[in-house]
């Protein structure tokens, strides 16, 4: 697919992170934007730069991705502020910390309302609207927790992986069609998902501490390096983007060891995974 002043980007999660990147390399591309966050001051914070760097038409939008009306909203916004769409990035996402005798029924299912259905939504909406073009892409951010499951990611990689299947279904739904479909499995990114993330009250608060050290120990990817790799595949079509040597590495032992995998990937984690709990 081609990226530039005809284009017009939708991206959810653009407030921070690998969105904000996103938006930004668009932006560098002459993209006209449509950016999404339910942070309404780092969307805009998003937005301001984008129009530094080049971008076309730029419309923020606030919303949570997870509210079905809300996102019927943003769809209407979108159609009256740039009449079309050519780029769909289902980006936005939420993780928890916790294995799952800790979580709640209710902390399962705000991650995945967020993760999965705010992709399905945005998906589902935006289609017609992507349809009317002769060439079309969806992006839908997945995880390399939505390729391999480690234990404490219960729910996220319940929802990463629902993802993926959904992505290579709809791929397969649109084959013949003018709209491409690329799932993004991103291994550490240096983003502030577990910073952010959401602690059940039956875990030890100091969890939290141990895991962000062990995330920031561990994530060697800078979220530009992922907005750069995501866009090359969008140009070049492609259906199934890793990113980072993690990502990579697991895949490939995934794909070695398709049961027992997570024993080889064990013992490479660093000492310290081990005392925050997570086997």
């Amino acid at each position: 697919m081609r990226l530039g002043r005809n284009t017009v980007a939708v991206v959810t999660g653009a407030g921070s992170g690998i969105g904000r990147a996103l938006a930004l390399a668009l932006a560098r591309e002459g993209c006209a934007l449509a950016l999404a966050d339910k942070d309404a001051h780092t969307v805009a914070n998003t937005a301001a730069e984008a129009k530094k760097a080049g971008a076309g038409t730029v419309s923020t939008h606030a919303l949570d991705v997870a509210d079905l009306e809300a996102m019927m909203r943003f769809r209407e916004e979108v159609k009256q502020a740039h009449r079309y769409v050519q780029l769909l990035i289902n980006n936005a996402g939420v993780a928890l910390i916790g294995e799952l005798e800790e979580l709640s029924v209710d902390d399962m299912r705000w991650l995945i309302d967020v993760n999965f259905w705010g992709v399905v939504y945005g998906t589902r909406l935006f289609l017609p609207l992507l349809r009317e073009n002769r060439q079309a892409h969806i992006v839908n951010i997945s995880s390399i927790y939505g390729i391999v499951a480690p234990a404490g990611q219960t729910a996220y990689a319940a929802s990463k992986f629902a993802v993926r299947g959904f992505s290579e279904a709809l791929r397969h739904e649109l084959a013949g069609s003018g709209i491409r479909v690329t799932t993004v499995h991103p291994g550490g990114v240096r983003t502030n998902i577990v910073r952010n993330a959401r602690l059940p009250a039956r875990s030890d608060p100091a969890l939290r501490g141990q895991v962000v050290k062990l995330f920031d120990r561990m994530a060697r990817t800078r979220p530009d390096q992922a907005a750069v790799r995501i866009l090359r595949g969008i140009k070049r079509n492609e259906q199934r983007i890793l990113i980072g040597p993690d990502a990579f590495l697991m895949a490939a032992l995934c794909w070695l060891m398709p049961v027992n995998y997570w024993r080889m990937i064990d013992r490479l984690m660093p000492k310290e995974r081990r005392k925050t709990g997570k086997r």
